[in-house]
């Protein structure tokens, strides 16, 4: 069931992500997802308890590696296509969680399991590279894949130590929403700031809704599952992207892409039964 939950939550941030691609002021429709996470986090305050120091420190970490995600995605965005740089991204960070998981949670995955992983983080590689894939865009998104890497890791240790997974959703959704709206108020002023959001609409909205039930869905399964086959399984948003960019932005999807779907495909399949 938490695998289930995990690929629904794939199937949204392909889709907030390509929202996030297509928009003409990327800024502004970034703080109207995160401002939908923000008043769903102040409206459920005073259901959850205060994190303690110790739960303060991983959310504050869990934050600044958010932040990093932000910068990153809106400048790869603005240089490579939505299946590369979303591909490349969302690629690299199973296999970073998968030895940070080992290293310093003592999570060891069975043969099969990390052979699944290996599998559709090579599927993920081949989609992405080759055509439309430029050195820029690919340091940005392999940058931002570390920054993935990071934020799911402390997720995963977040929800574990709190106790609750919406608990630690709930601060994050408001530390991370105040972040981004303080930083579109700085870099555009309080009127700009209204009329941008504004202008961004339902849609922005829709897409924030989708990447808090997303983050919920994933914080939900590393609760009780390891993070590096949960990650991966996220991670097949990959060819959702690549189907997105296709039909939506006219990006290439061609033979060996088609393959490369299927060694992901069959490496996601492989983990939910391993599950």
């Amino acid at each position: 069931m938490a695998y289930s939950l995990v690929l629904l939550a794939a199937i949204a941030h392909a889709g907030w992500n390509a929202w996030l691609k297509s928009a003409e002021d990327r800024l502004a429709t970034l703080a109207a997802i995160r401002l939908f996470g923000f008043a769903l986090g102040l409206a459920a305050l005073p259901l959850v308890p205060l994190p303690s120091r110790e739960g303060w420190a991983v959310l504050g970490a869990a934050t600044l590696a958010h932040f990093a995600y932000y910068v990153l995605l809106l400048a790869s965005y603005r240089v490579g296509d939505l299946s590369v740089v979303h591909g490349i991204a969302r690629g690299t960070s199973p296999l970073l969680l998968a030895v940070v998981g080992w290293l310093a949670l003592g999570e060891h995955l069975t043969l099969a399991q990390s052979a699944a992983v290996l599998l559709s983080c090579t599927g993920i590689g081949v989609l992405v590279l080759g055509a439309g894939a430029g050195r820029r865009a690919v340091v940005l998104a392999g940058a931002n894949g570390v920054a993935i890497a990071a934020y799911s890791l402390l997720g995963g240790i977040g929800v574990r130590r709190a106790g609750t997974v919406v608990g630690f959703q709930v601060w994050l959704e408001i530390l991370t929403g105040a972040g981004v709206i303080v930083w579109m108020l700085v870099t555009r002023g309080p009127g700009a700031t209204a009329a941008a959001v504004a202008q961004s609409g339902r849609g922005g909205l829709g897409a924030g809704a989708a990447a808090v039930g997303g983050y919920l869905a994933y914080l939900s399964a590393v609760s009780v599952l390891p993070i590096a086959p949960v990650a991966a399984l996220r991670e097949s948003s990959v060819l959702f992207s690549a189907l997105i960019g296709t039909v939506a932005f006219g990006e290439p999807f061609g033979p060996r892409r088609i393959a490369a779907a299927a060694l992901v495909a069959i490496g996601v399949v492989a983990l939910a039964m391993l599950g």
